[in-house]
């Protein structure tokens, strides 16, 4: 038997530990692992030497060509190959009206959807949407059951902002999403508590961009995170908490995950490796919600991504210009930092090298924990029989991230100048080599995909 493709001479990594071997791949899948003198013959093989071999990374958490993000799912989705993302979940959006909406009229999930999966079609790497409520619709419980069964099988909810939902509606939404076997999802920060601390420190001048952090406590981000904890947990819903940024609120999270509650969270890269200080020294490029927070806060989402309700690792990617984000106040969009080219090197490089975390632990986090939790059984494994979703990386190469090679349209980066050890070498999907020593090969190799109902295991 001759296969496509073999990786050679590399350690593999998996959830659950490291061998040093080999991978074969044929049609788009992994046929074999183990030791080279045991796999096939290839008509190509790609040597991994002093290099680790990872399961392609998930990336559950991006904004992509929508009323948030300038970036096209070509610049966007060729940012995330350079980086070893070989899959993201974006957003469809419930188009709604309101100041900051850029409808002109109110539209249906389903059609925000349609629009998405159109906006797609040249991705560099797979991808599947989020449906995205943004507003109080009685024709949206008619919607989930359909949108379930078509592979969109979870909901994101926001307890703030404009199009943010009351605590009533949102109890229909994860009782509906429940029925359906889905997953809500949330961006939880109480509202009331943030305007009226944005609208005192307005009022007193402060125009200092570290103000943001202040404006949006992380006893803010608790409250609302509780808030939809309980009503998962009343719902029998499972619920997963988008960016968060809070110590209190993983561990207000935590709560519910020892009773037995189906209760999951992520923490982003920027929000495990930045703190308030980077509002300062960055100014508003820095601006993102929830806010940057302390070092404390830092450790402890580390506790929680190690042994509690913390299992994954995304990034919450916004594109944005500089010239935008420096012209306008603390207070005011856009927010959102992007990140997809830079999260595999920089979480490793504070994760592992810095924190003495195992690789095992990267893996999980970043690539076999999302694709489990949002059901996208054939990804973020070197399992036989998955998709060959492949990253060859450097743990000892070191470098400094220099925002000019940006793929994506944003023009700066909350890393630039940061010196990290680890790179990406090469990205594989599906066995289609799609970026290679920094540079993109194949373009437009990514599909729509559709998800299963995940079954969550403790």
């Amino acid at each position: 038997m001759v296969v496509a493709t073999t990786i050679a001479n590399g350690t593999l990594v998996t959830p659950t530990g490291m061998i040093d071997g080999g991978v074969a791949i044929d049609d788009g899948q992994i046929v074999a692992i183990g030791d080279e003198r045991t796999l096939p013959d290839a008509e190509r093989t790609i040597d991994a030497s002093d290099c680790l071999v990872f399961p392609g990374v998930v990336d559950p958490h991006v904004h992509i060509d929508d009323h948030v993000s300038i970036d096209t799912y070509e610049t966007a989705t060729k940012a995330a190959a350079l980086g070893g993302v070989t899959t993201v979940i974006d957003f469809g959006w419930q188009a709604y009206s309101g100041p900051s909406s850029p409808w002109e009229k109110p539209g249906s999930l389903t059609e925000g959807i349609e629009r998405k999966k159109k906006k797609g079609a040249n991705a560099a790497i797979d991808f599947s949407l989020h449906g995205g409520i943004l507003r109080e619709s009685e024709a949206l419980f008619s919607e989930i059951p359909a949108l379930v069964e078509n592979g969109i099988t979870s909901f994101k909810l926001y307890s703030t902002y404009d199009f943010g939902l009351s605590n009533g509606y949102a109890r229909r939404v994860f009782e509906a999403v429940a029925n359906e076997d889905g997953v809500a999802v949330g961006h939880t920060e109480d509202d009331s508590v943030c305007r009226a601390l944005t609208e005192r420190l307005r009022e007193g001048g402060e125009t200092d961009p570290e103000r943001l952090a202040d404006a949006r406590p992380g006893y803010a981000e608790a409250m609302a995170a509780d808030d939809y904890a309980r009503l998962a947990k009343a719902t029998g819903a499972k619920y997963y908490g988008f960016h968060t940024a809070a110590g209190s609120a993983a561990n207000a999270l935590a709560r519910y995950h020892e009773d037995g509650s189906q209760i999951r969270a992520e923490a982003c890269v920027h929000h495990t490796t930045l703190t308030r200080s980077t509002h300062a020294e960055r100014g508003n490029l820095a601006k993102l919600t929830p806010p940057l927070r302390t070092n404390k806060d830092i450790d402890e989402l580390f506790d929680q991504l190690t042994g509690g309700v913390l299992k994954v690792v995304s990034t919450d990617h916004v594109a944005q210009l500089r010239e935008r984000k420096e012209r306008t106040e603390w207070w005011e969009d856009p927010f959102g930092a992007n990140g997809l080219q830079r999260s595999l090197t920089v979480f490793h490089d504070e994760a592992v090298n810095r924190r003495d975390l195992s690789y095992p632990f990267l893996v999980r986090t970043m690539c076999t924990n999302p694709a489990r939790t949002f059901g996208l059984s054939q990804k973020g494994t070197l399992e036989p029989g998955t998709d060959a979703d492949i990253v060859v990386f450097d743990p000892n190469e070191t470098h400094t991230i220099d925002a000019t090679d940006n793929a994506s349209l944003a023009d700066y980066s909350l890393y630039d100048g940061r010196t990290v050890t680890g790179r990406v070498q090469t990205t594989l999907l599906r066995g289609t080599v799609v970026a290679e020593n920094g540079e993109i090969v194949t373009s437009n190799a990514g599909q729509f995909l559709k998800r299963d109902r995940p079954t969550w295991e403790p």
